[in-house]
Protein backbone atom coordinates (compact mmCIF):
# COMPACT_ATOMS: atom_id res chain seq x y z
CA UNK A 1 0.00 0.00 0.00
CA UNK A 2 1.27 3.49 -0.64
CA UNK A 3 1.68 6.38 1.58
CA UNK A 4 -0.51 9.20 0.18
CA UNK A 5 0.56 12.70 0.71
CA UNK A 6 -0.65 15.10 2.67
CA UNK A 7 -0.50 17.58 -0.12
CA UNK A 8 -1.28 16.95 -3.50
CA UNK A 9 1.15 17.72 -5.66
CA UNK A 10 1.49 20.27 -8.13
CA UNK A 11 -0.38 18.67 -10.96
CA UNK A 12 -3.47 18.69 -8.44
CA UNK A 13 -3.03 22.14 -7.11
CA UNK A 14 -5.93 24.39 -7.34
CA UNK A 15 -5.59 26.75 -9.89
CA UNK A 16 -4.98 30.47 -9.54
CA UNK A 17 -7.63 32.86 -10.50
CA UNK A 18 -6.01 35.11 -11.97
CA UNK A 19 -6.46 36.35 -15.61
CA UNK A 20 -3.89 39.08 -16.33
CA UNK A 21 -6.00 42.16 -15.24
CA UNK A 22 -3.92 43.31 -12.25
CA UNK A 23 -5.53 46.61 -11.10
CA UNK A 24 -6.71 47.27 -7.42
CA UNK A 25 -9.93 48.86 -6.96
CA UNK A 26 -9.55 51.81 -4.54
CA UNK A 27 -13.01 51.02 -3.64
CA UNK A 28 -13.37 47.88 -2.50
CA UNK A 29 -9.49 46.85 -2.25
CA UNK A 30 -9.85 43.45 -4.45
CA UNK A 31 -8.04 43.20 -8.04
CA UNK A 32 -10.72 44.37 -10.55
CA UNK A 33 -9.51 40.98 -12.58
CA UNK A 34 -9.86 38.52 -10.06
CA UNK A 35 -11.31 39.16 -7.18
CA UNK A 36 -8.57 38.77 -4.34
CA UNK A 37 -6.74 41.36 -2.11
CA UNK A 38 -3.23 41.83 -2.13
CA UNK A 39 -2.24 39.80 0.33
CA UNK A 40 -4.00 36.91 -1.16
CA UNK A 41 -2.54 37.29 -4.09
CA UNK A 42 1.31 37.84 -2.51
CA UNK A 43 0.52 35.05 -0.52
CA UNK A 44 -0.86 32.20 -2.88
CA UNK A 45 1.99 30.66 -3.75
CA UNK A 46 2.56 29.14 0.15
CA UNK A 47 -0.99 28.53 0.57
CA UNK A 48 -1.92 25.79 1.13
CA UNK A 49 -4.56 23.90 -1.43
CA UNK A 50 -7.46 24.28 1.63
CA UNK A 51 -6.05 28.04 1.88
CA UNK A 52 -6.40 28.22 -2.24
CA UNK A 53 -10.05 26.87 -2.15
CA UNK A 54 -11.26 29.47 0.60
CA UNK A 55 -10.25 32.18 -0.78
CA UNK A 56 -11.73 31.05 -4.53
CA UNK A 57 -14.97 30.86 -1.83
CA UNK A 58 -14.14 34.57 -0.98
CA UNK A 59 -14.05 35.10 -4.44
CA UNK A 60 -17.56 33.80 -5.24
CA UNK A 61 -18.51 36.27 -2.81
CA UNK A 62 -17.05 38.72 -4.19
CA UNK A 63 -17.61 38.48 -7.67
CA UNK A 64 -21.89 38.18 -6.88
CA UNK A 65 -21.07 41.45 -5.04
CA UNK A 66 -20.10 43.82 -7.83
CA UNK A 67 -22.26 44.51 -10.82
CA UNK A 68 -21.03 43.17 -14.71
CA UNK A 69 -19.53 46.07 -16.38
CA UNK A 70 -21.61 47.29 -19.20
CA UNK A 71 -21.19 45.52 -22.61
CA UNK A 72 -21.00 47.42 -25.85
CA UNK A 73 -23.60 49.18 -26.87
CA UNK A 74 -26.69 47.41 -29.30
Amino acid sequence: MTQQPSEPGPENAVPSPCIGVCRISPVTGWCEGCYRRLEEIGGWAGMSNAERMEVWARIDERSAQTPAPPGPPT
